[in-house]
């Protein structure tokens, strides 16, 4: 029993394991629900909840009412994925314990994780979905406006490398006094933190047996796949940003090559279920905005120092300067919901574009086929980058060259 727990709460899970399941499961999400897997489509609509508190009508703002703003966060499945991937990390987190307040060293971190925030739910939005929407949920769908997203990401977080690796960026490191040990936890917070992670996790199995009880099946079944999602980006400590900068900056490819096996497991999972159930696949225009909005994307969460997902389960470590990078990411949303049809964004950036599924131009077949042989590509390209990319020199020489 001791052996079962060090493996599941006192150690990370592979990566390759924790996608591979995620994979499966945004299939099984999809076909429970015709919905999928996100995270910035509710970021924004708590955005307009903030407005309407403080008295702004939005019931005329075009994005708003694309994405719809029926109930609460509370009454939402979208609302119930958010915050079942929260409650999800958390309870691992205590049950591993592992909680720990962290305050960065160089206080000019919130407001660089708020700027990065900002410009990464700006160009989410802008795009139509963040990186779960692109790579859990797009590429899976079949849907060609994930695979501009996911090239524009990958320029987008190139160049926000460069940024942070300059000198202003990084500003004077600071020096604290101290021996450099490691300050092991005490056995009273030993014992406490499983604890507290417990009885969340009792309250929160609860809450979906009411869910249930009470006729409210699909919060329950959000409430149940969002924890679950918590829990495999927490304890696979999967992040999106780090699949691109670490190969720009250190070479290192494992998570992106775990990201690719997700996704080409996903895929094969969710033709299954769009043909076995008769679904249609959900599909976002492809228009010059998936572009610019994937770059924004890009440049947004290496400056912020994580994703959507990544943000999301750092927080519920402790990790106090994502709250703003949080707080960032709601603000630079909402902006895009403003600027959609008050600055001309839709018109100049969207309307031009269209949906264009996979599916519909090569057939199920062939639209698997071409996905699985990109992805396949990609993590060639990766498992190549890792082997030959060393940090500072670049590409290593070939001999006699």
């Amino acid at each position: 029993m001791k052996l079962v727990w060090n493996k599941v709460f006192n150690n990370y899970w592979s990566p390759y394991v924790a996608m591979g399941l995620a994979g499966v499961l945004s299939a099984l999400y999809f076909g429970l629900t015709s919905t999928v897997w996100a995270v910035t489509g509710e970021f924004t609509r708590l955005g307009g909840h903030i407005l309407e508190f403080f008295g702004v009508d939005i019931s005329g703002w075009a994005y708003f009412n694309l994405i719809k703003m029926n109930g609460t966060t509370f009454t939402r499945t979208d609302g119930w994925i958010v915050w079942g991937m929260f409650i999800g990390a958390l309870i691992t987190i205590l049950l591993s314990n592992s909680f720990k307040i962290r305050i960065p060293k160089q206080k000019r971190r919130y407001v660089q994780g708020f700027i990065g925030g900002i410009i990464a739910g700006f160009g989410a939005r802008l795009a139509l979905g963040c990186n779960l929407a692109a790579f859990f949920t797009g590429v899976p769908q079949f849907s060609l406006h994930s695979w501009i997203f996911i090239v524009a990401t990958a320029l987008g977080t190139y160049l926000g490398a460069k940024v942070v690796n300059t000198a202003w960026w990084k500003g004077k490191p600071i020096l604290r006094k101290g021996s450099g040990k490691p300050v092991s936890p005490s056995r009273k917070s030993t014992r406490i933190q499983p604890l507290i992670g417990a009885l969340v996790a009792l309250a929160y199995a609860g809450l979906i047996l009411y869910f249930f009880l009470t006729g409210r099946t699909m919060l329950g079944i959000a409430a149940i796949f969002g924890a679950a999602f918590g829990i495999l980006i927490e304890r696979g400590q999967i992040c999106f940003t780090s699949a691109f900068r670490d190969l720009w900056i250190s070479g290192r490819a494992t998570m992106t090559k775990a990201i690719a096996l997700g996704m080409a497991v996903s895929s094969v999972a969710t033709l299954f279920i769009i043909l076995y159930y008769g679904l249609e696949p959900i599909t976002k225009i492809a228009a010059p905005s998936t572009f610019v909005g994937g770059v924004l994307f890009g440049i947004g969460i290496v400056m912020a120092a994580g994703c959507e997902t990544g943000m999301m389960y750092r927080l519920m470590e402790g990790q106090v300067v994502f709250l703003p990078v949080f707080a960032g990411n709601i603000l630079g949303a909402t902006a895009l919901a403003y600027a959609w049809d008050h600055m001309g964004i839709f018109n100049l950036f969207v309307k031009s574009g269209s949906p264009v599924n996979l599916i519909h131009v090569m057939g199920p077949a062939g639209a698997l086929l071409v996905t699985l042989l990109l992805l396949g590509i990609g993590f060639a390209i990766a498992v190549y980058w890792q082997k030959n990319y060393r940090f500072g020199t670049g590409f290593k020489k070939e001999r006699g060259l």
